[in-house]
Order: structure tokens, then C-alpha cells, then sequence
């Protein structure tokens, strides 16, 4: 703090008044002449008209004095003084205010949430504004959000702030930066100010066009919380239903874990965590038809977060998975057939194929024919793709894998090292992996001249392309070649949700796929509603579901569909902070003190002003006549 400045210097001009005041006080009273016997109980009169006389002292008078300093009062008042921060004065300043999950962390029992806490720091900065202040508010989880225009209205930004609430979804602080740069683009930002628990990414791959004061608020308190849910299934109608329990490093804690099958309690078990720990649970689900699972965590003791204390899952229904592969393809129909969890289409003798109306869930064909049926996944082979055609070409000769990508599931546990291979397939003169990745295919296995394996997605479609056809190749005869099959049943098996599910984490619903072109109404928690429109390949897409719950959706009156979300953050339920935030060029570390903000005089010399007049009225009122004795 410095000493106090003025921010209307020219109200200095108003203590010219106290001329007049002055001059007032000397003006001879002008009292009717009476004839009286005696003056000796008038000497007060006698002591006023010496006083109005204009070239003899004046006694001392308490009124004069009173209306003096009111006088002062108020012109100091309107000269505006204020003391003056320790940092620069930001005239133009964006605050950025975090309102993900780990806000609503309480620091005790009965105590206050992490926003709360933000809120009071950002109460304190709007009263404190001076007139050629504006401030912009801006609210960030995993969106963000700009709730005020740059303004100095304090009732506009008081209610703006108010409306503020969390919404139980990581945290990430990159968009409302971009949207504070947007904001720089029409006026001159200097600095900013990120108000946060710290439980933001460390790494921002953002340049800083202006300076960050990052405030950083104290963490909750202890907490434990559900951070992972999926199900994998282990038979016919038997699901394992596996759940991840963490929590916080504050101390150890306890809980009771209950599930919950279609409303009703099937299972539970205890908790204890160390310091930091997580525990894995396990249980047995037995459903031969679509089951909602609800996981409920009841803590022993105080716990910091609520919503990470429930998550849900939804098993789909068994059935087999729809396989689509040509007779003509032995050596994949054989392969195939040693899996039980599928029905394989057309029949040996090509009778019994899927029509072009119906999907498959996985299709091994060796070329791209109208007739074929649809398919989540496909694996092409021998067939290059229309649109790669320009790219590469495919001539006879003898080639090798010189790499492949040994993430890419399709190839996991494939040596394809030793594999000789007769059809060659080559770049185009000029051409590279970049053209490939411009057309949007990813090249997962390389040859000496050219790509052996390439893929693409589409939506929720994948398609793998060998270039080569393997049955011109030794792959047929490694045992790489039936782990080739299995891994591409278990790609299509995970896309059709038939042998693993995971719980859905708030922010989006999934895609899901109803009526080409229909529209539907879709409730959420504590009665939101919205509507959302089908594509022409009947995809619901893009749903928000910012809370933790179940979804439910209708298809006019009817109720077709219900969606559980839930928080699944072990970022967010270890209530982790970061010191630093790393961004492209520089590291910002958390400020040491509070926001430091101009502090404005000119309410508090106001309200001493207010109290001299009461007192002035007070004391020159206080016995009938108006005068003390």
C-alpha cells in the first residue's frame, strides 16, 4: 500500500467554499430594537454582537467548526481518494474464475466451498473498483464461459457472480484464456486474474499475449471418491463389475461401497484407504438383459466432494457379434469360426448373407462391393481405397514389413517381422506418409516402398485396409494370423459394447443411434431438459450433461432411453494443485498474497461526513432553544 491518491483531483476547487462560510459567520445578526430594564442576563448577546463585528476576534464557535469539517469531508469525498495497491492498476481486467468439481470441495464440516471462497475475493475486487475500472467475468471447467461484458457496474457483476455455480466436470483452463485473448483483440489487457483450487493441468500449450496473477485457493478438505467404472464380461449373462476408489493424501479414510442393480442393493463392501491410496473392487452381476448399475460410496466420517460419491454404468443386453466374411476368404472364415461369442455370415455355401438394410458389427471382405452390408468395423483385403489410388500403387514382386504400429490394437501381439509378402505396394512419385494423413488415413504398418496396412475412421466406423492380400503372403501360416482375427473380434466386440463397458464421465452423452431425422427430448437431473435432433444416419450427438445423474430420453411421450453420467476424475477427486502452471514460453507460480486491489476512501469520509451532521444536529438540538447552557 502507498500513501493515498486522488482520483478527481480538480473537486480541490470545492474548498473554496469555505470562503463564504466564513464570510457568513461574520454578517451582523440584525435583531428588532426593544427597551429592556437590564442587560446583565444578556451577556450572550452582548459576547454575539461582539462577535459579528467585523474587525474584532471572534470567540470560539462550535457550529462554525462542525460545518468546517463537514465541508471538508465532503469535498474530500468528491476528489475520490483512494490508497493504491502495491501492483500496477489494471484498467481493463478479465477474471477468470474456476467452477469445475474440485470447487465445490468443502475446507470442514459446515465450512464453505472452494467457489465460495473464489466469490468472496471477487466480492471484495468489484466493491473496490474505481470509476475508469471494468471488469469480465468469465467462468471455466472443462468450457468456458463469459458472463459480463467488460463493465464497472457493480449490481451487473455482483448478480453475475451469484450465478455462478459448479458443475462436476474436470477442469481445464486453456478456453477461457483464448477467450480473455478474444477479449484483448478490442481493448489493451494487460494482466489477468485466475482464481482456482490449483486442480487445472500443469502444461497449457497457450501463448501469453498478457500477465497471469494466478490466485490460488486453499484446497478442501479430506476426501474419497469413485474415479474409475467399467464391466467386462466374463460369460454368457455374467458381467465383472470392477470400481476405483481413491482418495485424497490428507489422511486416511474409509467408506462403504454399495451396489446397485435396477434399484435394488445386490452387493457391498468396505474401503479403507492410507494416505494417497486407491483400492480396486470387484463384483458379479449376473443379467441376461439390459441392466443400470449404480455404484454408491458412503464415507465414514467428514468427506470434502459429494459428487464423486456415486456413478453409474449401463450393461447392454448379450447377443452375439454380427460377423460379415465372403467364402471366398478361407483362411478368416476358419479363424473365425473358433469364436464362440459370434455369428459368422453368409453360410459356407454363401447362402444366409446379410442384405445391404442390414449392419454387422465386423466385416472381413476382400473387396468393396455394393451389395455388402454396413459394418462398425471393417477390414479390407487386398483392396486399395478409391481416394488413395493417386497415392499408391500395388505391383507383383516380393515385400517385407520393415515396421508396423505395435499400439494399434489390430496388431497387438502380431510379429509380422519374418512375414514375406508378393504383392508390393509403392508410393506415388512425390507422395508420402503426408498426403496419406491429409486424406485422413493413418498408415500402421510400412514396407521398403510404400504402406503395407493403412486406417481411417469415420464417425464411429473404423477401416482397416491391407494393401497386400495375405493370401499371396506367409501371414496365413504364422501364428500371427489367427491373434490378427481375435484382435479385430475384440475391436468390434469394445465398439458394439459387448465385452467391455465403461461408465459414461459427465460433460457429453454419448452417441447413440435411434430414428434417421427424429427428434427427441432428453431430461437430466433436477429437471433439465433438452432437445436434440437425430442425423441422416439416426445419431444423437452432441448432448450436453454437465451433472451427474441419470439422462433420459423420449421420444415424444414415450421414454426410450436412459443415460447415466457420472464425475470419474481422479484429478478431480484427489483434489490436486499445481504450484506452477507451465505455458508455452514461461511458468506462472500461484501468488503468494490475496488479489491486491485499489482500496477507494471516498464511501468511508462520506459516511464520517453523514455522522458530523448527526452530531452537529445532535448537540445544537438537545435542550429546547437550541443553545447549551
Amino acid at each position: 500500500m502507498s500513501f493515498p491518491s486522488f482520483f478527481n483531483l480538480f473537486g480541490a476547487w470545492l474548498f473554496l467554499l469555505l470562503i463564504p462560510l466564513v464570510v457568513f459567520y461574520f454578517l451582523k445578526l440584525k435583531r428588532p430594537r426593544l427597551e429592556i430594564p437590564s442587560l446583565a442576563l444578556w451577556q450572550q448577546v452582548i459576547q454575539d454582537r461582539r462577535v459579528n463585528s467585523p474587525f474584532q476576534k471572534f470567540k470560539r464557535n462550535v457550529l462554525l467548526l462542525l460545518q468546517i469539517l463537514l465541508l471538508l469531508f465532503l469535498v474530500l469525498a468528491v476528489m475520490q481518494p483512494f490508497i493504491q495497491s502495491a501492483d500496477d492498476r489494471a484498467d481493463m481486467l478479465p477474471v477468470l474464475i474456476d467452477c469445475s468439481a474440485s470447487m465445490g470441495a468443502l475446507d470442514g464440516p459446515n465450512g464453505q466451498t472452494r467457489l465460495e471462497a473464489a466469490k468472496d475475493e471477487v466480492r471484495e475486487l468489484i466493491d473496490n473498483l474505481l470509476p475508469t475500472q471494468r471488469l469480465s467475468l468469465i467462468s471455466f471447467n472443462s468450457t468456458a464461459r463469459r458472463l459480463t461484458d467488460f463493465t464497472g457496474n457493480k449490481r451487473v457483476l455482483h448478480d453475475a457472480l451469484d450465478k455462478i455455480e459448479v458443475t462436476p466436470v474436470p477442469s481445464k483452463v486453456t478456453d477461457a484464456l483464448r477467450m480473455a485473448q478474444a477479449l484483448a483483440l478490442s481493448v489493451k489487457i494487460e494482466t489477468i486474474v485466475v482464481l482456482t483450487d490449483g486442480n487445472i493441468p500443469a502444461q497449457v500449450d497457450f501463448e501469453l499475449p498478457f500477465n497471469v496473477n494466478y490466485q490460488r485457493l486453499d484446497v478442501g478438505g479430506a476426501n474419497i471418491g469413485i474415479t474409475a467404472l467399467n464391466a467386462r464380461r466374463a460369460e454368457a449373462g455374467v458381467w465383472d463389475v470392477f470400481v476405483r476408489v481413491e482418495g485424497t493424501s490428507a489422511k486416511r479414510m474409509a467408506a462403504k461401497a454399495e451396489l446397485i442393480q435396477d434399484g435394488k442393493p445386490v452387493g457391498s463392501e468396505q474401503v479403507v484407504l492410507d494416505s494417497g491410496e486407491s483400492q480396486r473392487l470387484v463384483f458379479q452381476v449376473e443379467s441376461e438383459r439390459p441392466v443400470e448399475l449404480e455404484v454408491r460410496l458412503k464415507p465414514v466420517g467428514f468427506d470434502s466432494l459429494e459428487s464423486d460419491n456415486v456413478a453409474y454404468l449401463d450393461l447392454p443386453s448379450p447377443r452375439p457379434l454380427v460377423t460379415h466374411c465372403p467364402p471366398s476368404l478361407a483362411s478368416y472364415r476358419h479363424a473365425l469360426n473358433a469364436h464362440k461369442e459370434l455369428v459368422l455370415y453368409p453360410n459356407d455355401d454363401g447362402t444366409g448373407a446379410l442384405s445391404p438394410d442390414q449392419s454387422a458389427d465386423l466385416l472381413i471382405a476382400d473387396s468393396v462391393t455394393a451389395g455388402a452390408p454396413q459394418a462398425t468395423i471393417s477390414v479390407y483385403i487386398g483392396v486399395v481405397p478409391e481416394d488413395l489410388k493417386t497415392l499408391v500403387g500395388v505391383e507383383l514382386g516380393l515385400a517385407e514389413v520393415v515396421d508396423w504400429k505395435r499400439s494399434e490394437p489390430l496388431l497387438q501381439h502380431v510379429q509380422l517381422a519374418d512375414v514375406q509378402i508378393g504383392d508390393v505396394p509403392k508410393f506415388g512419385e512425390d507422395i508420402g506418409a503426408a498426403q496419406f494423413e491429409q486424406l485422413g488415413y493413418e498408415i500402421v504398418a510400412h514396407g521398403r516402398l510404400g504402406p503395407l496396412i493403412v486406417k481411417k475412421r469415420i464417425g464411429q466406423q473404423q477401416f482397416f485396409y491391407l494393401l497386400f492380400h495375405t493370401d499371396r503372403s506367409t501371414l496365413p501360416y504364422r501364428i500371427g494370423f489367427p491373434i490378427l482375427v481375435a484382435n479385430a473380434i475384440q475391436i468390434a466386440l469394445q465398439q458394439a459394447e459387448l465385452s467391455e463397458v465403461r461408465a459414461q464421465p459427465t460433460g457429453l452423452l454419448p452417441k447413440k443411434k435411434y430414428k434417421e431425422e427424429s427428434e427427441y427430448r432428453i431430461t437430466g437431473p433436477g429437471g433439465s431438459s433438452h432437445s436434440g435432433t437425430t442425423n441422416a444416419d439416426g445419431l444423437l450427438t452432441g448432448i450436453p450433461a454437465p451433472q451427474v445423474g441419470r439422462y433420459k430420453i423420449a421420444e415424444g411421450s414415450k421414454q426410450i432411453d436412459s443415460i447415466g453420467v457420472s464425475l470419474l476424475s481422479a484429478d478431480e477427486t484427489n483434489l490436486a494443485s499445481v504450484e506452477k502452471i507451465q505455458f508455452k514460453e514461461l511458468s506462472v507460480a500461484a501468488a503468494g498474497d490475496k488479489i491486491d486491489s485499489d482500496w477507494p476512501l471516498w464511501s468511508y469520509i462520506a459516511a464520517a461526513a453523514l455522522c458530523l451532521l448527526l452530531l452537529e444536529w445532535w448537540y445544537f438540538q438537545r435542550r429546547p432553544g437550541g443553545v447549551p447552557a
